[in-house]
């Protein structure tokens, strides 16, 4: 049986996890780690596994309105285990720090929340609405099967939240710099324009694939995508690979093959871009004679969290903890806010980003302890703004 007394202390339960090797897809244990200590505070758990991922939804209460936590237990690989001064799962502490992959994401901060519940429930006891973990072992990997499923699954039994706070790592150096509001949309497109081979003294034989790529690149990234506004940087193409795959000089080659992503902001939805874009090729195919085949991916919208209460209970629950009056920001890659944002208003806080995916991870103790700080200030706060 656990001691629900030690759930208040963050570090052991961040350190179970992490000794989880629960590298995307597999779960390794972890998520009966998590539940087994959610268990202990009151909550009833239940698994949603699709496919090779196994995902966890434990819900204390069943009043609205409901605070939900949202993360991941799912991992990036070690890389080379040699390059780690410390083995990669061995969730060993040293000089105030806690190491291993998963400590800064974010394992830390799901054994934060968790703590967070523990001591909220010996100092006030059960809130009079509901608290929620939305636990994925997906978020790292193709995200099909984790958190969008798993809403998927609760929407339909009628089940919901009003409003949820995502345990990314969103502090660049220190605790207390940022929280996230919104997150940039990203499509990802690759294009395939198939000619016809020749040898290249006789070009008139031969339909070279290659210029008709270059200018359909070059109408694309000729765009301005639009100037940003107060809570986005403008919208930007990158072209990421272009391969044509001809190790000969005297061959026009049949296929030519480009990669490139976008990240856009509110002022664009990813049917608006797709639409730009087939119409560019379309263009190009035309007056090139050339085949383009298109494969077009949006993989999240752009989306904004209205500021108001929710955005400023966390504001100041960071502020009481850190010293510092975080900034609300939107920047960075995607998280599976990206499908919360559906089904309720999200925020995203957690532990300093800086080593993520990097050989080395580690996450500070006394961070956790912060972090945990802040998100018993946020449970505190929510219940008293939002539920009265």
């Amino acid at each position: 049986m656990i001691d629900t007394a030690a759930l208040k202390d963050p570090l052991p339960l961040a350190r179970a996890l992490v000794r989880v090797p629960s590298v995307t897809p597999r779960d390794e244990g972890a998520l009966n780690t998590l539940q087994a200590a959610l268990e202990a505070l009151g909550f009833t758990c239940r698994r949603f596994p699709f496919g090779e991922v196994d995902n966890l939804y434990a819900r204390l209460g069943a009043a609205r309105p409901a605070l939900a936590f949202a993360g991941h237990t799912d991992v990036v690989p070690a890389g080379d285990e040699a390059a780690w001064s410390r083995p990669p799962f061995g969730a060993e502490v040293a000089d105030g720090i806690l190491w291993g992959r998963g400590a800064a994401d974010m394992k830390g901060a799901i054994a934060a929340f968790t703590a967070a519940v523990a001591r909220h429930l010996e100092a006030r006891g059960r809130p009079p609405g509901s608290l929620a973990f939305l636990i994925t072992g997906d978020e790292e990997g193709p995200a099909v099967d984790g958190t969008k499923r798993l809403l998927e699954a609760l929407s339909a039994e009628g089940e919901g939240f009003d409003h949820c706070i995502v345990g990314e790592p969103t502090n660049p150096k220190t605790m207390g710099e940022e929280v996230k509001i919104g997150r940039r949309g990203s499509l990802n497109g690759v294009i395939t324009v198939t000619g016809r081979q020749g040898h290249v003294a006789y070009p008139d034989r031969a339909l070279n694939p290659v210029p008709a790529l270059l200018e359909l690149l070059g109408r694309l990234t000729a765009r301005t995508l639009d100037e940003g506004n107060v809570h986005f940087q403008p919208s930007n193409l990158e072209i990421t690979s272009v391969d044509v795959g001809n190790p000969a000089h005297n061959v026009i080659p049949a296929r030519a093959l480009a990669k490139f992503n976008i990240r856009f902001n509110t002022a664009h939805r990813g049917k608006d871009l797709k639409g730009w874009i087939e119409d560019e090729a379309k263009a190009v195919a035309e007056s090139s004679g050339a085949e383009i085949a298109l494969d077009l991916k949006v993989t999240g919208e752009a989306f904004l969290t209205e500021t108001g209460p929710f955005t400023d209970l966390i504001a100041q629950a960071v502020e009481a903890a850190t010293g510092r009056k975080p900034a609300l920001t939107t920047g960075g890659g995607t998280s599976d806010a990206r499908f919360i944002k559906d089904h309720a208003p999200v925020a995203e806080f957690g532990l300093v980003g800086a080593t993520i995916h990097q050989v080395d991870e580690h996450a500070a103790v006394a961070d956790i302890e912060t972090l945990t700080e802040v998100y018993e200030g946020v449970i505190a706060r929510y219940f008293e703004v939002i539920g009265r």
